[in-house]
């Protein structure tokens, strides 16, 4: 998506506010996996405050929030729409972390669309963890090709209908530690792209790219299951201040499953948060790694620039300020940081940055090849009890146009 008109809603956001329960948010903890805030598609939100919030203990509370969405891209044009954000604990013991789910609704003038629901929920003494996603898009989307080396030139315009089903059921197996299993579906339909480029002469390299399969540009579903431990030492994960994430899954994709393709995907994800002096500062880095064996289609391989990932990347936006999957091949490494300031009242300041690259083969990475981006943002405060952030970013990266992302929650 290009962001250079993004169009935001941030009135109310003071008065909101003032009516905000004032929990201190060391009070609690958050759920892991829910940085990417309420849209995976960076951009586009406005928000308003909470219209309530119930008790249901003393140390159970529910925070509703609903989300006006409003938002100009150039290939979608204007944008609009409504989702919800319920955030709080469904325990009363202080072990168990708070759970969320959010649900979005919008639609363009152009005629694309996404309903989702996003989850993450701890049950009582958080015996299990359970973190999902069921999403149906109408989307349009540039391809510019497989691979490190792609021009801009071979920009292509790209449409398709795509629904996803992803969870996750892990069990805690010891302090911290979960294990347990994922299941990921995925669905594209109704695939079109141009005849040629962007620029009318050149051909398009959706149709003509040696990579690029017959087979990848029709209807397409990709089933897989696979085994997944999570060790999360963060607070407060939607918003560290210190603490750790180490996560990896695998998923084996096959015909057994109802999948067209067969493959495997890999992924570790590492995240690191620590304060610098004290909690008014805080440093954020992240480490993600995707691999692939085996015949993976274009929509299937890993990307840098990273929005529409949802809980594939656990909710992790990569590189903000690289076009969504610029850059995309079999195998993916990409590391980012992130110093996070508090400034006053709600609110605090962030800047960021980041490399990343990809390659067909995990042996074959190059120096030369690395991509980058960076940017900085303001936060505001909309939940301090649960250190619900709204996120505001400018960002730009290789290959990319500087944008602005409007989001819900830290990238990471």
């Amino acid at each position: 998506m290009r962001f250079s008109l993004a169009a935001l809603l941030l009135m109310g956001l003071a008065s909101s506010a003032a009516a905000l329960p004032a929990a201190p948010p060391d009070s609690v903890s958050n759920t892991p996996g829910a940085g990417a805030g309420l849209a995976p598609l960076s951009a586009r939100m406005a928000a308003s405050g909470p219209k309530s919030f119930g008790q249901l203990g003393k140390n159970k509370t529910l925070t509703l929030l609903p989300i006006p969405v409003l938002f100009y891209q150039a290939e979608t044009g204007l944008g609009y729409g409504l989702g919800a954000l319920l955030s709080g604990r469904f325990s009363s013991d202080t072990l168990t972390r708070p759970s969320n789910a959010r649900l979005q609704y919008w639609t363009t003038t152009e005629g694309q669309s996404l309903i989702q629901l996003v989850h993450s929920v701890y049950t009582p003494g958080e015996k299990f963890y359970l973190n999902g996603e069921i999403s149906a898009y109408d989307i349009l989307l540039y391809y510019y090709g497989k691979g490190a080396g792609t021009a801009s030139a071979n920009e292509s315009e790209t449409d398709y209908k795509l629904f996803i089903i992803n969870q996750r059921i892990q069990k805690q197996i010891a302090p911290k530690l979960f294990f347990g299993a994922q299941y990921r579906f995925t669905k594209i339909t109704d695939v079109h792209g141009p005849a040629t480029a962007t620029d009318n002469k050149t051909p398009s390299i959706f149709y003509n790219e040696g990579r690029m399969t017959a087979r990848e540009r029709q209807n397409t579903q990709i089933s897989g299951l696979g085994p997944v431990v999570t060790y999360d030492t963060r607070d407060v994960p939607l918003a560290a201040f210190h603490g750790n994430l180490l996560d990896f899954g695998a998923t084996f994709n096959g015909t057994g499953l109802g999948s067209d393709y067969r493959f495997v995907r890999y992924q570790l994800d590492a995240r690191h948060f620590q304060p610098l002096g004290s909690e008014r500062t805080i440093l954020a880095a992240q480490f993600l790694g995707q691999f692939h064996t085996g015949d993976v289609p274009f929509r299937e391989l890993a990307g840098l620039g990273a929005n529409l990932g949802g809980t594939l990347y656990n909710n992790a936006n990569l590189l903000r300020g690289i076009y969504e999957q610029r850059f995309r091949d079999r195998q993916m490494i990409m590391f980012q940081a992130e110093i996070r300031q508090k400034l006053f009242w709600r609110i605090d300041g962030a800047i960021f940055g980041g490399v990343g690259n990809v390659n067909q083969y995990i042996d074959k990475f190059s120096l030369n090849d690395t991509k980058y981006a960076g940017g900085a943002g303001i936060r505001f405060n909309f939940i301090r009890r649960d250190r619900v952030n709204l996120r505001l970013d400018y960002a730009g990266g290789t290959g990319s146009a500087p944008g602005i992302l409007f989001a819900i929650g830290e990238a990471f």
